[in-house]
């Protein structure tokens, strides 16, 4: 029997005629609803016209309803709970789908799904036949399955099925991104019941280290448990305690013994008992609920009055240049911030302790990065290939994928042969993209049961699809071994998911007799082949990515010669990256699954101090043969002693004082007169070698080869010779200025301004400032002893209003020479009085 009462309860029952209606006049909507209101519950059983409530009963036949949920935990949760509106159970008309979980009958109308099972379910029937309108729930989260998801869809809409209705529901009201994507969709807004949250600010009573990659300061964890038992202490009802992830729950339900309540632990890898009892509720005690992100938007958990907030989240981060990815512990957004608040205010006031001062909330980002500006893009990049648009342009989406990200994603997709050279998906990339996993894991997969065995490629594909818990070691056999006989909750999952891929694998070859050690590690690095890696000494490795790689200590991978490293992570500032979960291999096993990293020939190249030309054998960074070149390729010498010319720049040459100035000479007239005269800048003459650095170049095999090359002589090459300006050079730029004393003076044209350092007697009787290609010199007077005195770049002014001060302070130090009081009708010279006078 359907719970009216219940049905009538939920605030999102006063937008659904404003959403109906949108959707009769447009097809798409925007339904903007805060947690609690019933958005995710009511509004699919109204479209599909199974409420029986007044006002809200569907017009004509019942119509079908798929409802894309971010999690499966979200998914399990909602199905049920509209279930028990109906006064059904999951499986009638409302039923769920999530990976490796299908829950549906003959009647079921409204459909749960996750994202990525709706992706899957778009791949094989882009019409979505029957389907008569699609819920995007929790788009505001920007998971990149949801945003994937949408674009399909409104492709979906203009190209085959403009009668599909589909709907963006957000738990916020930043919901014009989403209208714009929508081809500006109406926004329909529904106000939520909120009671008022009390915020209390409760930060660490010492600083604490900043989350980095995995990394929390056990510090801030023992504060958290603290705050918990002052909530506790404090307040009425449930305390729901958000940490970043199962790690940090389990430490701090570790510090919670003994607090007088149920401690229970929500995330995705929980068990669905406990879920189910989360979800349920309790009369009997108080319980604290310890939940990740899971918990912020797409779960109602009843009997809450407290939040207690760690302000940390995971996001996904990847290191595209050495194949590393993973999720790191971040502040949370000031949206996630407002979010969980809000779980504290759902059925009455409430309070939130929030584990930081309150000087850097305002410090936090507005809203969490959007998965597709930093997570790896490998799987949407199949996606989008299998779609018909590999480079994704054609797309509609919110943010548009980085380049960098994609490049990177379409090397990994052609490396397991995912794609072709011309960027479109193979026929093995399409089954690759049904088998529901990373495309890595999707090659080690198909690639493995070919070697192995179906059974044996599934299990360990299985194990690397979720990381096991940590108490299953770093070593990835021994993993395996634990989970078969393990009896946890992760175990059972896990033997879900070999049951699955082993059933995608029927007819798939038996593979090859080899040890349980060499299965696993083949697998492992079929999977990350960037990954393999070798012993280089003192239980390091280096992996093919050029990433170093060290196991823990103590370790039992430390010892052995080639690792294929499933997971690793690279703390902040640390020099290599440490692994945590890795395989033993043997040099074959790596040959087989890096074969597409392997390169064999001459390597001619420039290490940091000179050319070094070798035949080598390597894997990627891995070196596994080498022996030295006797004659190498003279163009890849060249090339390697640019290289070095580029790292160092042209001070590899031999520059004399003349060719310095030389140079100095061609950077003024090319600043001062432009064309013909030349660009020297290291940029410049690096970019154009074969202008002025030929023969010598092609002629050099080593640095002292270049060290010999006389760079004056090089640079002369450059003149402007076919104009005939070259002949112009001395007069223009003249390397030596004679003045009055008729002593030849250098000029100096490294600055702005080219200088004339000279003695000042020098100068008597020149009225005007020397000028060089029509710029005045910077005159630098001297005194006798050759110490600077004066600077001018206008002498007659000089004389005027400078020299009597210069004169009041050095004839008294310089009696011997001469220091007339008219500077401008004396006779310069270089000598003292006493010369003067025999001379």
């Amino acid at each position: 029997m359907i719970r009216t009462d219940a049905l009538d309860r939920l605030p999102v029952r006063t937008a659904v005629p404003a959403l109906r209606r949108a959707l009769d006049d447009r097809g798409v909507a925007v339904l903007c609803a805060p947690p609690g209101t019933g958005k995710t519950t009511l509004v699919p059983l109204v479209l599909a016209g199974l409420t029986g409530l007044t006002g809200l009963t569907g017009q004509g036949p019942v119509r079908r309803v798929v409802v894309a949920e971010p999690r499966r935990i979200a998914a399990r949760a909602a199905a049920r709970r509209m279930a028990w509106l109906l006064g059904e159970k999951a499986g009638g008309r409302v039923g769920f789908t999530v990976r490796g979980e299908r829950v549906v009958g003959p009647d079921t109308v409204v459909e749960v799904v996750t994202t990525g099972v709706l992706l899957q379910r778009l791949q094989r029937d882009q019409e979505l036949a029957g389907v008569d309108a699609v819920i995007i729930d929790e788009c505001h989260e920007r998971h990149l399955d949801a945003d994937t998801v949408a674009a399909f869809l409104l492709d979906v809409r203009e190209a085959i099925r403009p009668d599909l209705r589909l709907v963006a529901a957000s738990a916020t009201t930043d919901a014009e991104g989403w209208a714009r994507l929508l081809g500006d969709a109406p926004v329909v807004e529904a106000e939520g019941v909120s009671h008022p949250v009390e915020v209390v600010w409760a930060p660490p009573p010492a600083p604490v280290r900043p989350p980095h990659g995995m990394r929390v300061d056990p510090a801030l964890l023992g504060h958290v448990a603290s705050v918990v038992r002052r909530a506790l202490a404090e307040r009425d009802g449930d305390v729901l305690c958000f940490l970043p992830g199962v790690g940090e729950i389990g430490r701090v339900a570790g510090q919670l013994a003994g607090v007088g309540a149920e401690v229970l632990q929500v995330h995705g890898r929980a068990p669905a008992a406990v879920q189910d009892a989360v979800l349920a509720g309790s009369s009997e005690g108080r319980r604290v609920v310890l939940a990740t992100s899971v918990a912020e938007s797409s779960l109602t958990v009843p009997g809450v009055r407290t939040v207690v907030d760690s302000g940390l989240a995971r996001e996904p981060r990847t290191d595209h240049a050495r194949g590393l990815s993973a999720l790191t512990t971040v502040r949370a957004s000031q949206a996630a911030g407002r979010q969980r608040a809000g779980r504290a205010g759902r059925e009455a006031p409430g309070a939130v302790y929030r584990c930081w001062d309150q000087a850097e909330d305002g410090r936090l980002a507005r809203f969490p990065s959007p998965e597709i500006r930093v997570a790896d893009l490998s799987a949407f990049a199949l996606q989008a290939a299998c779609w018909g648009d590999p480079d994704a342009s054609g797309l509609a989406l919110l943010d548009a994928p980085p380049e960098g990200a994609m490049a990177a994603a379409r090397e990994v997709l052609a490396a397991v042969g995912a794609v072709g050279p011309d960027g479109r998906v193979t026929e093995r990339g399409v089954r690759m993209s049904r088998l529901g996993l990373h495309p890595r894991l999707a090659r080690a997969l198909l690639d493995g049961a070919a070697e192995i065995g179906g059974r044996r490629a599934a299990e360990v594909v299985a194990l690397l699809s979720e990381e096991p818990p940590r108490a299953y070691g770093d070593d990835l056999t021994a993993a395996l071994r634990t989970a078969r006989r393990g009896q946890d909750a992760y175990a059972g999952r896990w033997r879900q998911e070999v049951r699955r891929l082993s059933s995608a694998l029927k007819g798939d070859g038996g593979g090859r007799p080899v040890t349980e050690d060499a299965a696993v590690g083949l697998v492992a690095a079929l999977a990350f082949p960037e990954r393999v890696a070798r012993a280089r000494g003192g239980g390091a490795f280096l992996m093919a990515s050029g990433t170093g790689a060290e196991p823990g200590e103590g370790s039992g991978l430390r010892g052995a010669s080639w690792l294929a490293v499933a997971v690793a992570d690279r703390p902040a500032h640390a020099a290599s990256a440490r692994v945590r979960l890795a395989a033993v291999i043997d040099e074959d096993t790596a040959r087989l699954a890096a074969g597409h990293l392997r390169f064999a020939g001459e390597e001619v190249r420039w290490d940091g101090r000179d050319v070094v030309a070798r035949r080598v054998e390597r894997l990627g960074a891995v070196e596994l043969a080498a022996r030295p070149l006797k004659q190498p390729d003279p163009a890849l010498v060249r090339e390697a002693l640019m290289e070095g010319l580029r790292r160092e720049g042209p001070g590899l040459l031999r520059w004399s004082r003349d060719a310095g100035q030389l140079r100095e000479r061609l950077a003024f007239l090319h600043r001062v007169r432009g064309e013909p005269w030349p660009d020297v800048s290291d940029e410049a003459l690096l970019a154009g070698p074969g202008s002025w650095l030929e023969p010598e170049l092609s002629r050099a095999r080593r640095r002292a080869d270049l060290a010999a090359i006389d760079a004056g002589q090089a640079l002369r090459r450059l003149l402007p010779w076919a104009t005939g300006e070259a002949v112009r050079l001395d007069e223009l730029a003249p390397e030596r200025i004679e003045v009055p004393s008729g002593s030849r003076i250098r000029v100096e044209y490294g600055g702005e301004q080219p200088v004339l350092a000279v003695k000042l007697q020098e100068l008597f009787g020149l009225l005007a400032t020397p000028e060089v290609a029509g710029v005045p010199v910077l005159v630098h007077l001297l005194s006798p002893a050759g110490r600077p005195a004066a600077v001018t770049a206008d002498l007659a002014s000089f004389w005027r209003e400078g020299y009597k001060a210069v004169r009041s302070e050095l004839r008294g130090r310089y009696p011997k020479h001469p220091w007339p009081e008219d500077p401008t009708t004396v006779e310069a010279t270089r000598f003292t009085k006493a010369r003067l006078k025999r001379d």
